[in-house]
């Protein structure tokens, strides 16, 4: 992995296979984001390291209290700028795919702004 931009894909992309399955394992994250099986099970290595997933012996993928956190706080972003997005005018697809760059990125002042507009929006 050599961005924290990646380290954070991987983390919502789990995060996302994990409501959507009963277990992740590389290969989902692999089709997920059509990445090459190395390229997976390397960063896959990295998160584990850091303590943010857990992979026990059958190849089985869990986000760890940590990476939970961090996972769920950057699907959260993505939730609120796609919906700023949309408020402004672009459609879903324009939307979702600007939210996957900007959340990276952005300061958390600016996205307490966003998510304080778009609690108006309710």
């Amino acid at each position: 992995m050599r961005t924290h931009e990646s380290e954070e894909m991987y983390l919502e992309t789990i995060l996302l296979l994990e409501r959507r399955k009963s277990g992740v394992r590389s290969i989902d994250v692999v089709e997920e984001l059509g990445y090459a099986k190395s390229s997976v099970s390397r960063a896959m290595g990295l998160l584990a390291g850091k303590g943010y997933i857990s992979i026990d012996g059958a190849g089985d993928i869990t986000l760890t209290a940590a990476g939970r956190e961090k996972a769920s706080g950057i699907y959260e972003r993505h939730r609120v700028i796609t919906k700023a997005l949309m408020a402004v005018g672009a459609d879903r697809e324009l939307a979702e795919s600007n939210a996957c760059r900007i959340e990276h990125v952005i300061s958390d002042e600016m996205f307490g702004i966003l998510k304080k507009y778009v609690e108006t929006l309710k």
